[in-house]
């Protein structure tokens, strides 16, 4: 018998062939959080009207709703994390740079 290796190519699951939820940030979290939208979405609205095909319909812009919300949501608090990370990161490579010369900020303020 062959032995099982470990699969080193780290491909994730595929959605539509073209969004690779494994790797893509927030899209698990937004495909979960729209799936649920459009249960609770269909669910009501089913139970408001007794209608089930316009209940998928509402259960569908539910779901497409919820999900872009959500992924938008992910990505633009990402985006502003990683801005902070960044400036974070100039601040102690500045700190390290200028500490004990004469530019250093907290040298001045020190002197005074």
């Amino acid at each position: 018998m062959a032995e099982q290796q470990p699969d080193d190519n780290k491909q994730g699951v595929r959605l539509l062939g073209i969004l690779d939820i494994k790797n893509t940030p927030c899209a698990r979290d937004a495909l979960l959080h729209g799936a649920g939208g459009s249960v609770v979405a269909g669910l009501v609205h089913f139970l408001a009207t007794s209608r089930v095909k316009r209940s998928f319909d509402v259960g569908m812009a539910g779901f497409m709703l919820t999900t872009l919300g959500s992924w938008f949501y992910c990505r633009y608090n990402n985006a502003k994390l990683r801005v902070q990370q960044k400036l974070i990161q100039d601040g102690i490579k500045n700190k390290v740079i200028y500490e004990g010369t004469t530019l250093d900020p907290t040298r001045k303020s020190r002197d005074q």
